[in-house]
């Protein structure tokens, strides 16, 4: 979400407080698309016409998406397990971050989008429940679902349903670091392949960051958790983690994060810790530190500039905010505009390239990403997310 410079706190509800004045009533509302003015809208827009658009659509399901509002609709599904930097809060403690989430579909990207808040943490239930209500909806954006149940719930609707499904916490994340990289990179005159990265933070955005890094041909990674480096030697990992070892075991060695920074090119901070100056300053010259933990950083700007030479965070008021707004727009806008059957690992990378671009000759040590505010990232995302759709024979609108 966006990061602001309000203070965050507990509270309770003060109706001077400009917080809680502006989420009063939620922050969106359903109106009609067509107007009813007199009796002929109402024949039109419900019954008797309304039902030659049901005879039909009940003939050739696929004009569902012509004639009702799945064509450019998303659920934006939780269980409020683990929302923001706040944890496991609840279903009905969440709505209001996936109202936020829902008006920043429309805003960003012209997608619809309906927040739905489950009363389960159980994997079979959600994907259960996601799936019967999926008719209604041209995509489905999982979001704040804790690791590791939200990864065995993103493939299992992959593979039931025939419409894109994104899990933003990892993927958002994962497309916008790698386009700050891509960038980063270049402004440091590294190639991708040749540089030493380090994750701290196994859960849902570490394990994507990790997979898309990979995927753009970074080879020399290695994650960390608060046990330290994940590698094939420990005896404490899960089936996701194990996985995570078994990729990284190339490069990744036994040790405390401190050790796995020693000379390495990149940090990147998923994990909501904190990283000693110490261990950033045994980082290598013209080091690349993306610190994206929100509120707080796992190493506070000032502490990182005096060792890196590129610094990010996922927060608005420092330069290279890292901001999952600058994707899932975009994404779902390319995706549904072609009726995409999945979003796929090469859509997600056109997309980081798309971002990417955008900077240009502007690139400075201030300036490696966009901002969420620039008109031109949606558009520009969606374009790629079309033309790979295509590309890979995953559009079934092929014009």
């Amino acid at each position: 979400m966006v990061a602001t410079d309000i203070d965050v706190r507990s509270d309770v509800p003060d109706p001077e407080d400009p917080v809680f004045a502006l989420h009063r009533n939620g922050k969106m509302s359903i109106a009609a698309s067509v107007p009813i003015r007199d009796a002929h809208d109402l024949s039109l827009a419900y019954t008797p016409g309304v039902a030659r658009v049901c005879e039909a659509i009940a003939a050739d399901p696929e004009t569902a998406h012509d004639y009702t509002w799945v064509s450019n609709t998303v659920a934006v599904v939780t269980d409020g397990t683990a929302v923001l930097g706040l944890g496991d809060i609840g279903p009905a403690a969440s709505m209001p971050v996936m109202e936020g989430k829902a008006i920043l579909f429309k805003q960003f990207g012209g997608v619809d989008a309906i927040p739905i808040a489950l009363d389960t943490t159980d994997v079979d239930e959600i994907v259960e429940t996601v799936v019967r209500l999926a008719p209604s909806f041209g995509g489905i954006n999982l979001e704040d679902i804790s690791s590791p149940r939200c990864f065995e719930i993103e493939r299992r609707l992959v593979e039931r349903l025939d419409i894109p499904v994104f899990h933003d916490d990892q993927h958002g994340t994962a497309v916008v670091t790698l386009a700050a990289l891509i960038n980063s990179a270049r402004l440091t005159d590294r190639d991708l392949e040749d540089l030493k990265v380090v994750i701290s933070g196994a859960g849902a955005a570490g394990v994507a960051i990790m997979k898309i890094l990979q995927s753009a041909g970074v080879r020399k990674i290695a994650v960390v958790d608060r046990a330290g480096v994940i590698h094939p030697g420990r005896d404490d990992l899960n089936e996701v983690k194990g996985w995570l070892a078994e990729q990284t075991a190339g490069w990744a060695r036994p040790g405390s994060i401190a050790d796995a920074l020693d000379g390495a090119d990149v940090f990147v901070g998923v994990s909501g810790g904190t990283v000693p100056e110490e261990a950033v300053a045994r980082m290598a010259p013209d080091a690349i530190v993306f610190a994206m933990a929100n509120p707080h950083p796992e190493v506070h700007p000032d502490v990182a500039h005096r060792y890196a030479r590129v610094v990010a965070t996922g927060r608005s008021d420092f330069p290279n905010q890292i901001n999952n707004v600058l994707v899932f727009p975009g994404i779902f806008r390319g995706a549904l505009d072609v009726r995409a059957t999945r979003i796929s690992e090469g859509m997600k990378i056109a997309a980081a390239t798309a971002i990417a671009d955008l900077v240009g000759d502007d690139l400075s040590e201030t300036y490696v990403i966009p901002s969420p505010f620039d008109p031109r990232v949606a558009t520009a995302v969606s374009r790629a997310v079309t033309d790979t759709a295509r590309r890979e024979g995953l559009a079934r609108r092929p014009y």
